[in-house]
């Protein structure tokens, strides 16, 4: 099958032909008809699958011409990041067709996003947050949205997005159709479904967990932080191939000391992106990835999620994920379109049980290969690997003699008075023989 078997217009044919994609993916295939129909739509399907223009070809296909250029496709996703990709996404494919895009999302100036939202739309891309945020403004009218689709659900209920969601469904209107794409099906999905979908055609494509076929894995036994920085450096200056390398870390802190590491070996070659930089920070390290002016990019999973760079050559997982799905993730930021990738994992002994767990979601064995003869191995431990050091605090017995008695001791005889009431006119008799009456001048 290629696209022009499915029932496209002509100008998403001419785009899909500028972008020189022929062919459609199973879940294209898939996910096409069903949207069409007007069913409500849950599709399971991992990254690298070309699950964007699974759900925005269908609806720009049915995107009406509207004066008033009130939103009719409203498209919710949980990053910044994603946001930016999806408008680039539509704007690719509605390059032959009259129609605008608007992108929304929080930790910016929201007076430039008022300015676009005020001058219309049809298709609106936000995080939940910033569309709530003009909806209560009565900046944006939502009454014309016949079509909602919300991207990596799984990943929007982990970041806790849930409430937020909930309130972006309730200001829909109660006539549309709802398509959802998750990753991995949770029970918090389920629920999500079961409250706001109508009878939803679940369809699966290489579900979380697969690995693509097209991405040769990889890893290295690596004792400790340093040695894995000698391990990256050498594969770096050795494997010319490694145009395009993606490096996962697990903190935002390990992340910083990587970069550091790095940048002093490849000046102006090295990137770093993580949840702490400024917005135009990350876009700007993406950007300058996307463009080859980086050969490497670190990150944490703030970007494992969604974000699609063209030609990444190489992942490296420099640490394991502590979610076994999320190193599926990782490594389809490469292969992507069709084409080959590299994935290398570096694992410590700490690690072995993560690595398990990956192993066992994926069924699949990764090969760890020897490390090379002449790389060098520090003997140099950061804080968090260097052993603790566990005291126990030893508990001292007093033995007391048979003669102690303890604090206890008598009152001296002043302290022994016990206050009682003072009678004043019996101590004034007792004092003057007489009693003392009050007369005008002692008040």
């Amino acid at each position: 099958m290629t696209f022009d078997d499915l029932n496209l217009t002509k100008p998403l044919l001419n785009a899909l032909t500028d972008l020189g994609y022929t062919t459609p993916t199973p879940i294209q295939q898939k996910v096409f008809s069903v949207v069409m129909s007007g069913k409500d739509v849950c599709g399971i399907a991992q990254t690298g699958t070309g699950k964007t223009f699974a759900y925005l070809l269908p609806c720009l296909r049915q995107i009406q011409f509207s004066k008033d250029r009130l939103p009719q496709l409203l498209i919710i996703v949980p990053t910044r990041e994603l946001v930016v990709q999806v408008v680039e996404a539509v704007q690719q494919l509605t390059t032959y067709m009259s129609l605008a895009v608007v992108g929304i999302y929080g930790g910016v100036n929201i007076k430039p996003q008022i300015a676009e939202v005020e001058q219309g739309m049809d298709v609106l891309v936000s995080t939940p947050g910033r569309l709530i945020d003009l909806s209560i403004k009565g900046l944006l009218k939502t009454k014309s949205i016949k079509r909602l689709v919300i991207d990596e659900v799984d990943e929007m209920l982990n970041l806790g997005f849930r409430s937020q969601l909930e309130t972006v469904l309730d200001l829909l209107p109660a006539r549309r159709q709802n398509l959802l794409f998750s990753a991995t099906m949770t029970d918090e999905v389920e629920g999500l479904i079961e409250a706001h979908f109508n009878q939803p055609v679940r369809m699966e494509a290489a579900p979380a967990g697969t690995p693509l076929d097209n991405i040769r894995q990889t890893a290295y036994a690596v004792p400790n932080f340093y040695t894995k920085i000698n391990l990256l450096e050498q594969l770096l200056r050795q494997d010319a191939d490694m145009t395009k390398v993606l490096v996962f870390v697990a903190t935002k802190n390990l992340a910083n000391q990587l970069y550091e590491q790095l940048e002093a070996k490849f000046p102006g070659q090295v990137g770093v992106i993580h949840s702490n930089k400024e917005q135009n920070h990350r876009f700007n390290a993406v950007r300058q990835f996307q463009d080859g002016n980086f050969r490497m990019l670190i990150a944490t999973d703030i970007i494992a999620r969604g974000l699609d760079v063209a030609e990444v050559s190489h992942v490296i997982n420099f640490d394991l994920p502590e979610v076994p799905e999320m190193y599926v993730h990782r490594i389809g930021r490469t292969g992507r379109a069709d084409r080959n990738g590299i994935a290398i994992a570096f694992l410590t002994e700490r690690e072995k049980d993560r690595q398990t767990a990956i192993e066992q979601v994926m069924n699949y064995a990764i090969p760890t290969l020897p490390l090379p003869d002449d790389l060098e191995i520090s003997d140099v431990l950061t804080e968090d690997e260097k052993p603790s050091v566990k005291m126990k605090n030893p508990v001292v017995k007093i033995h007391l003699s048979d003669t102690f008695g303890g604090a206890f001791h008598e009152k001296i005889e002043k302290n022994k008075k016990v206050n009682v009431r003072r009678n004043h006119a019996e101590e004034m008799m007792k004092k003057y023989g007489k009693p003392i009456r009050k007369t005008r001048k002692n008040n």
